[in-house]
Parts: structure tokens; C-alpha cells; sequence
């Protein structure tokens, strides 16, 4: 009896708790059964009886059993209905159509229509969508009224909300509006949207008026009592943003900016995504696109190490890479701090646990053979290195040890340990060096190529060889400066804006050619599995900036004037900088790839053991610390280094 009893009140509880859902399904019993009859009606213009009245009861039990179990299928009964949206409506009209034809195919097959009016199920079906999704539309918005009545308490809330004004008027701003409207918590009431489109003004989205156009921004801030702008685009080219930074900085309030659609990790814009607008909306690079068939065999469930990987590139190169479900990464890196914070970030943002973190150097050969034997990654994506031009200048024996030693231990380690794929990360800083950090990089890439499959003579400096051949896919990477990376002018210049100036400049004509972050790794990726070993990939930079104009416009998006509220001083080209940076030699043979953004050519160069020779020579006077000497070693091994003479303190 107890158990009984407790079984009854097991079943009462879930009723209550399904209560909602007996209430929907009773609704659509007597909205079914009052369609068919609206149907009768309608096709006899008034009462029927008689004969007509019993088709009519005798088809109602077989509406129901086929339209009820139909719409269950179709989910209609799992939808919150205060929330219903375009698609439950889709999802109402491909039900009944499909129990329609249900119960035309019975009828047809039972009797045929005798005695059925055939007019009666089309004009039912209509009916039965009119009611049912007129039912589901009246529930949202008996909720949107009520929700939308608002209390003395409401309304001074509402009162204590930012006045937020929209830049342009589609799908971004359409949700952001509906996002807001349904959220009574967050800080911002939508006030008016902007837009381009003139075809546009006067209309309303959610009831919020497109009130004109946004080259009269400033006239309408003042209309509204605009308290902040939003510039709700998703898809922006730099000189877009340009011309809405300039006319937003004209209404002297605050803006803000919907990331890209790149950064966007399920496509959907939303006010929590909303950021100051930086100077990589204005450089308006457009999306890299992936051929995401192709990289997936290069990664998905494969063991990756990434060194570097708490750096600006190689923790952007981690958070790409586990888009692609890698079985395992590798974390390497000298910086404690970096190491353990890309390794959280992976591990509570993205739910990544699978990633074992290494505190070492790469210059360490058996810590690198020791990780790599362990754990036989299949990639190796290097991203260590010195990169910061005058602090390598005045310090070349670090650039000796961690780019270019460092680098000779990963490759060595690579091919006694037959790793499938070594990716290097370098710079256009390579081309015709002028600074030990270029000529560092150049070096490695001469390692590299000297060591791929066609090309490697069998000579090991850290073991001996038991083959003279392997299998591992050497290649290299060569791009620009990053924006926002540790080694970037960006931040400096910020820095100085914040204290009031001056921003100093080197020189009024230096350019530079830079991407962003994201960019950058999407096509180290993208290259990475393209290559058949002795590649070395240039990732198409767009044109070269002039540091000046990036300098007067990071101003300019401070709400500053520059030369005016901010200085701007001019000290002079530092050690190793040049005026114009390159990304190929003249004659290097640069071909494109069947992807617009990456070029190629096929490197050539001496053998590794011509190569190792002077290496040996080279660490002893980094152990020595020998500057000079250091630059007349790289000379002697790349001819088109041409190094400034600078005075090294001992």
C-alpha cells in the first residue's frame, strides 16, 4: 500500500510538473476539432446536418490520432511558447502538411472520398495552422505585454539605463535589440539605429525607429539623448571603419563595436561581446577562410606540440589548433607566468584538458628529446624565439642561443624521433637582415632548410645517426609584424597616449606591414598543412603602413587630436631597424598557392654539415658573449646580412 501510494504521488508530482504540457495538448485537441468544424462551415455556408453531420463526427477521432502524435513528433510540445519564434512556426506549417497528406492517403485508401466533400481537409488544414500558431503567437505575447507593463520601479530602472544608440540597422543590430529587450539586466536601453540605407529610415525593428542617416549621427545623439553608441556590423573593411570611427568621434560620447564575424565563435553578435574599437578594426583584414577538410587530417587526433606557447603567437596558435580536436598538446615555454596562463585558459575557457604543460627552454636538447620521445608529437608548430629587434641587437648571444640553437635542438630532435611535420615561425625581418634578430631567423630557416628530406646529409650534432634519411616535413612560415603581440608598437604607443604624450616615432617615413593575431596563426595553420617539405610559405600582408598614420589614428581613437593634445616626437631609427621592411629577396622565385593568401617559394642553400661547421664557431662566441663577432660569423654564413657596427656593452 505504501509503495502504491507513493507510485500516485510520484505520477501527481510529474503531472504538476507537465502541467504546462497537458494544458498545450488539450488547447490543440479542441483548436483540431474546432478547424474541422470552422471547415464544415465554411464549405456549406451555415449549419449542416444530417448525413454531413456524421462525416463530420466520424472524421474528428482520426484527425486527432493522426494530427496530435504528427505534432509531438515535430516538437511542438518541447518549445517554450513565450519564446516562439519563425522556426516553430516553420515547424507547426511542415506538421500539419505532413498530417494532411496522412489523412487524405487514408481516406483515399479506405473509401476513396465517397461520400467525403474533398474540399473539406485543404480548408481544415488551413484552419488548423491559423489556429494553432495563432495560439502559439498570442502566448508570447500575452508574456512580451506583461513583461512589457512596467512598474514605477521599472520604470526609474529603465531611466538609470545607458541610452544606447545602434549603427546600422540588420542582422547584428536585430539581435543585439532583442538580446537587450529581452534582459531586463543588462545596463542599456535601445533608443534608435542609424543606417546607410536610406530606403530604410522611418522604419521600425522591435519598435525601436531607424531615425535616419549615419552621416547626421551627431544630429541624432542630440535628438535621442544618446548616452553611448554601438556599432552593430559584423563585417566591416578598414575604410568603413575609418569613416564611422571619424563620424562617431564627432558626437564626443562613447562607442563601442561588435567584434568581426572571425571572432565570433558561433556567428551570433551579442552586447556581452561589445569592445572599445581598436586599431585592428581599422587595418579591416577580411575573415581567413580554412580548408578545414585539409587541416583536419593534419591535426584532429593528433599529438601537437607548440612552443612558445605561452607567447602572442603561439597561444593564439593553441587556441586555433583545438578547433581542430587534437588528441594532445604539448605546451612549451621558458615563462612561467605565460605557460600556466595559456594552459588555464585551455583548460576552463575552452574545455581543453588534454594539454600537458613544459617549463624549459628549447635550447635544452634533452629536455626537447626527452618531451619528444616521450610523447611523439606529430607536429611541431615553432613559435619560440627572441623577436624584440633593438633588445636582441644589444644582446645577440641570447638571439644565438634561443633562435638559433634553440631551433637546431626541435629540428634535430624532429628527425631522430621521425615527427611527421615541422612548422617554423619566422619573420620578414629575415629578408636582407640589417639586425642580428633577422639574420637569427634567416639562420634557422637556413637550418631548416637544410635539413629536409632531399637535402640532409645524415649529420647530427646531439646523436649519432642511425639513417641517412627521414621522413619529416621541414617548412617555414615568413610574415610581418602582429598587431597586439609583445613585441608590438601598439601597446607602447597606448601607453604613452595615457599619459598625455609624446608618441615617439623613429622616423616619419617608416612602414611596416602587419595582420592581426588571429590572422597570423589561421594561416601558419593553413600553410603548416600545405606543405611538402622545404617550403618556405609568405603570408600575403596587404600594404605597408606608415607607423605615423598608425600613431596619429591610435590618437585620434583615444578622443585625442594629435600635434595638438598630443605631441608627436621624432627620435630616430633605433640599433638593426630599417625604413622598409620586405617579405622576399629579389629572385627568391615567389609562386602562389591555390589558397589567395599564402605564397610560396622553394628554398635553397648550403648542406647542414657546411652550415653546422660555422654554427660551432657561432655558439663559442655567444658563450663568450662576443657581439662583433657573432655579426661577422652570421656575415660569413648569410652574405646579405649587412650589420651595423654598434657598440656592445661587455
Amino acid at each position: 500500500m505504501p509503495n502504491s501510494l507513493h507510485s500516485q504521488l510520484k505520477f501527481f508530482n510529474l503531472f504538476i510538473q507537465k502541467k504546462n504540457f497537458w494544458v498545450i495538448l488539450i488547447t490543440d485537441i479542441a483548436l483540431i476539432i474546432l478547424a474541422h468544424y470552422g471547415a464544415y462551415k465554411f464549405r456549406f455556408s451555415g449549419w449542416f446536418y444530417g448525413p454531413t453531420f456524421t462525416q463530420f463526427v466520424t472524421a474528428l477521432p482520426l484527425l486527432v490520432i493522426i494530427k496530435i502524435p504528427v505534432f509531438y513528433a515535430f516538437g511542438l510540445y518541447r518549445g517554450m511558447w513565450r519564446y516562439t519564434s519563425l522556426s516553430d512556426l516553420l515547424n507547426i506549417l511542415k506538421a500539419i502538411l505532413v498530417s494532411f497528406l496522412m489523412i487524405v492517403a487514408i481516406i483515399l485508401f479506405v473509401n476513396r472520398f465517397n461520400g467525403f466533400s474533398r474540399s473539406i481537409f485543404p480548408l481544415d488544414a488551413i484552419l488548423t495552422f491559423l489556429l494553432i500558431s495563432g495560439h502559439r503567437v498570442g502566448i508570447r505575447f500575452f508574456y512580451q505585454s506583461v513583461t512589457g507593463s512596467r512598474t514605477l520601479v521599472e520604470t526609474q530602472r529603465d531611466q538609470n539605463k545607458k541610452r544606447l544608440l545602434l549603427v546600422g540597422a540588420g542582422d547584428a543590430a536585430e539581435q543585439i535589440i532583442r538580446e537587450i529587450q529581452g534582459n531586463p539586466v543588462l545596463p542599456y536601453t535601445v533608443v534608435g539605429l542609424v543606417d546607410d540605407s536610406p530606403a530604410k529610415v522611418g522604419l521600425k525593428i522591435h519598435n525601436i525607429p531607424i531615425l535616419g542617416l549615419v552621416e547626421d549621427i551627431k544630429e541624432h545623439c542630440i535628438r535621442v539623448n544618446a548616452e553611448e553608441l554601438l556599432i552593430a556590423i559584423s563585417a566591416l573593411t578598414g575604410d568603413q571603419m575609418k569613416r564611422l570611427n571619424e563620424l562617431c568621434l564627432q558626437t564626443r560620447i562613447d562607442y563601442k563595436v561588435l567584434p568581426g564575424l572571425g571572432e565570433l565563435i558561433d556567428g551570433r553578435a551579442s552586447i556581452k561581446t561589445m569592445r572599445d574599437i581598436s586599431y585592428k578594426d581599422l587595418l579591416g583584414r577580411k575573415e581567413v577562410h580554412l580548408e578545414q577538410a585539409e587541416i583536419g587530417n593534419f591535426l584532429t587526433n593528433k599529438t601537437i606540440l607548440v612552443t612558445g606557447a605561452g607567447g602572442s603567437i603561439g597561444s593564439e596558435l593553441c587556441r586555433q589548433i583545438i578547433r581542430f580536436q587534437p588528441s594532445q598538446i604539448l605546451l612549451l615555454d621558458a615563462g612561467e607566468e605565460n605557460l600556466y596562463t595559456i594552459q588555464m585558459e585551455l583548460e576552463h575557457e575552452f574545455n581543453f584538458t588534454n594539454c600537458q604543460p613544459f617549463l624549459g627552454k628549447v635550447q635544452n636538447f634533452n629536455l626537447i628529446n626527452t618531451i619528444i620521445g616521450t610523447h611523439k608529437p606529430s607536429v611541431i608548430f615553432h613559435a619560440a624565439a627572441y623577436k624584440h629587434v633593438p633588445l636582441v641587437e644589444l644582446n645577440p648571444w641570447e638571439a644565438i642561443s634561443n633562435n638559433v640553437v634553440g631551433s637546431k635542438c626541435l629540428i634535430e630532435a624532429a628527425i631522430i624521433h621521425d615527427v611527421e611535420r615541422f612548422v617554423l615561425v619566422s619573420t620578414d625581418k629575415a629578408v636582407r637582415p640589417t639586425n642580428v634578430m633577422g639574420a637569427s631567423k634567416r639562420l634557422t630557416e637556413m637550418i631548416m632548410l637544410s635539413c629536409t628530406k632531399e637535402k640532409w646529409d645524415g649529420t647530427l650534432s646531439y646523436a649519432t645517426p642511425t639513417q641517412k634519411t627521414h621522413n619529416t616535413i621541414f617548412q617555414a612560415v615568413r610574415f610581418g609584424n602582429v598587431l597586439g603581440s609583445s613585441g608590438s608598437v601598439i601597446p607602447l604607443f597606448k601607453r604613452q597616449i595615457e599619459l598625455g604624450g609624446p608618441v615617439t616615432i623613429t622616423d616619419p617615413e617608416i612602414t611596416r606591414y602587419f595582420m592581426s593575431i588571429e590572422e597570423a596563426s589561421r594561416l601558419i595553420i593553413q600553410a603548416g598543412a600545405m606543405g611538402q617539405g622545404g617550403e618556405i610559405f609568405i603570408l600575403k600582408m596587404g600594404e605597408p603602413i606608415k607607423i605615423d598614420k598608425m600613431a596619429r589614428d591610435l590618437i585620434l581613437l583615444a578622443g585625442r587630436e594629435p600635434d595638438t593634445e598630443i605631441a608627436i616626437k621624432y627620435i630616430g631609427l633605433r640599433p638593426g631597424e630599417k625604413l622598409y621592411e620586405e617579405l622576399i629577396t629579389e629572385g627568391e622565385g615567389v609562386v602562389p598557392t591555390r589558397h589567395h593568401k599564402i605564397m610560396v617559394l622553394r628554398g635553397n642553400g648550403k648542406t647542414y654539415s657546411e652550415i653546422n661547421n660555422k654554427l660551432l664557431i657561432l655558439k663559442e662566441k655567444a658563450k663568450a658573449f662576443d657581439g662583433e663577432g657573432i655579426k661577422e660569423i652570421l656575415q660569413e654564413i648569410i652574405p646579405e646580412y649587412t650589420p651595423e657596427k654598434t657598440k656592445l656593452s661587455s
